[in-house]
């Protein structure tokens, strides 16, 4: 039998995989890190994404005159999640009030000490169903990090780097596990395949070609190997036809190749406990990436609440499915017309000064934490470069000077029926005619003008009401929008020592998961629904535990 290893083997080199690492180097203890990606992939699916973090009670909220409290943000994450479930929610409860508990008192402090920041404008993602009692935040959450995904990855990566020249340390890239090693019931290993090296760049599809094997065994092994967000077949598989409706026959992909889901199934046939893989969390605003990194790359637009959102028959979408209100909702709305996709019609001045575009790379004066350019880019006349980039020459948008040509344009990238001039035009009309008034009945305004009450969204984020066919406002723009894959809400049975539970309710010895692959703690931290900004703190939250936990037994 081979001889131990290392105090710890982490099974990827994600976000969660790092902040793992990095607590259990903190103590001394000597790690293996194998992934299946090269070196250049170190941080994972974090190192895209637009680093919101989900915070509360800061002092960037209070700089801004909101009132957020523990109470109010536990009151929106149990309305917002839903749970039901007597068993599988069991610890995703725990894990809920565990981590706004963190999110309220040290993550902040966390961060800082590490070397994070964050930008001064605090934005509202999810605002939520319409209800007090249900879905949504109640007030701005979402804290931007100043340099995005690359530098929440890299206040983390920095000290493990320097663990690795301390020797404390091994990476060992382009190795697949295939299976956990268990011996008299507990985790001690991993086995699995060499895979030939590469040297291709960050998040592009890299080959499967195997050119060996090998063994790793170690005192304690931490899954983080990320969700199913890439793997269309076992979303399929997994979704929740009674609940959102039939799965979308076009899906376009949020996260790189490598984000196949292998793990949950090779934990599960080791003895772990996989719950809640119905629930997921996928976006209704994805576009197609024109300048492509991974296979069928999408974007999504982060969109303030002003454009017009039509379903496929080019109806309005129904309160509360406004733009960033509420995901679930929305999604089930548009799958219910038979069709996987929807639309935006919106103004040159709504684009303007609304739309955001997810994503490290699509953002880069916040990314490069370049203040000159980052004030040029966003108090600039007319969208933002990416955004603009995307207008030009994405397949998804059509811009026009008026709406008969908007129609038609629509109409030639249609993926189901032809849309109907004489009626989108009622439609539109219907709504501008609510703006020659403060006050009105169409909720969509009265949302915008409740929006507008927040200084950081009337300053930056939300367009003054204006008619859509005002020439004033144009072009007009149509963007088709289809469905990204993200996220998976379910995954490994965690304890909140971040410990992969057993089917009977009892803990897997040595068995470690955090992240995307653990639900972000407990098999669904989240429930059914998510308040965003939650993702990246949950790896933290989840890989922070999972390190600690090990170092200190």
């Amino acid at each position: 039998m081979s001889q131990q290893q290392a105090d710890a083997v982490v099974v990827g080199s994600g976000l969660a995989g790092l902040v793992a690492t990095y607590e259990l180097t903190r103590a001394g203890r000597k790690v293996v890190v194998v992934d299946q990606e090269n070196r250049n992939n170190l941080g994972g699916q974090a190192f895209w994404s637009l680093g919101g973090l989900f915070l509360v009670d800061t002092s960037e909220q209070r700089r801004l005159g909101i009132k957020d409290s523990a109470e109010l943000a536990l009151h929106d994450w149990m309305g917002s999640a839903g749970f039901d479930r007597d068993d599988e929610d069991f610890w995703p409860r725990q894990w809920a009030r565990a981590y706004v508990d963190f999110a309220s008192t040290e993550k902040r402090q966390y961060l800082h000490d590490l070397g994070l920041r964050i930008t001064p404008v605090v934005g509202w993602a999810e605002r939520g169903g319409g209800f007090a009692d249900g879905h949504g935040n109640s007030v701005p959450r979402f804290h931007l990090t100043w340099g995005t995904g690359p530098e929440v990855v890299r206040v983390f990566a920095e000290p493990v780097l320097e663990a690795e020249k301390r020797g404390l340390v091994e990476f060992r890239f382009r190795h697949r596990v295939d299976e956990l090693i268990v011996d008299d019931g507990a985790a001690v290993g991993v086995r699995g395949s060499v895979l030939a090296p590469t040297d291709l760049d960050r998040g592009v599809a890299s080959s499967r070609d195997v050119t060996g094997d090998f063994e790793i065994r170690a005192g304690a092994v931490i899954v983080t190997t990320g969700g199913i967000g890439h793997n269309h077949d076992l979303i399929r598989q997994n979704w929740p036809t009674e609940r959102l409706g039939s799965a979308p026959e076009t899906m376009i992909s949020g996260v790189p190749a490598y984000v196949d889901g292998r793990m949950l199934g090779i934990a599960e046939d080791a003895g772990a406990s996989l719950v809640n893989r119905d629930r997921m969390w996928h976006y209704t605003e994805g576009i197609h990436n024109w300048d492509p990194i991974w296979p069928d790359h999408a974007i999504r637009i982060i969109p303030g609440p002003s454009s017009l959102w039509l379903d496929a028959n080019g109806n309005r979408l129904a309160p509360p499915n406004f733009p960033g209100f509420d995901t679930n909702s929305t999604m089930k709305a548009i799958l219910d017309t038979g069709y996987d996709y929807s639309w935006f019609i919106l103004t040159q001045s709504i684009i303007e000064k609304e739309f955001a575009l997810s994503g490290s790379e699509q953002n880069p004066d916040i990314t490069s934490k370049d203040l000159k350019f980052a004030a040029k880019s966003r108090l600039a006349k007319g969208a933002p470069g990416p955004v603009a980039a995307f207008a030009e020459h994405g397949v998804d948008f059509v811009v026009r000077d008026n709406l008969p040509d908007l129609v038609a344009g629509m109409n030639a990238i249609t993926r189901g029926p032809e849309l109907d001039l004489q009626y989108l035009e009622r439609v539109i009309s219907a709504r501008d005619a609510q703006i020659d008034n403060k006050f009105g009945k169409d909720a969509q305004l009265m949302a915008i003008t409740n929006a507008r009450q927040y200084l950081g969204d009337k300053l930056v984020r939300v367009a003054k009401p204006h008619r859509l066919l005002d020439p004033a406002h144009g072009p007009l723009i149509a963007v088709r929008l289809n469905i990204l894959t993200r996220k998976t809400l379910g995954g490994l049975e965690t304890n909140l020592d971040s410990q992969v539970m057993r089917p009977d309710g009892t803990a897997f010895d040595g068995l470690f998961a955090a992240g995307e692959v653990a639900g972000f703690g407990g098999g669904g931290v989240h429930g059914y629904n998510a308040l965003e900004g939650t993702f990246l703190g949950g790896c933290i939250f989840s890989g922070r535990t999972a390190g600690r936990a090990i170092a200190r037994d």
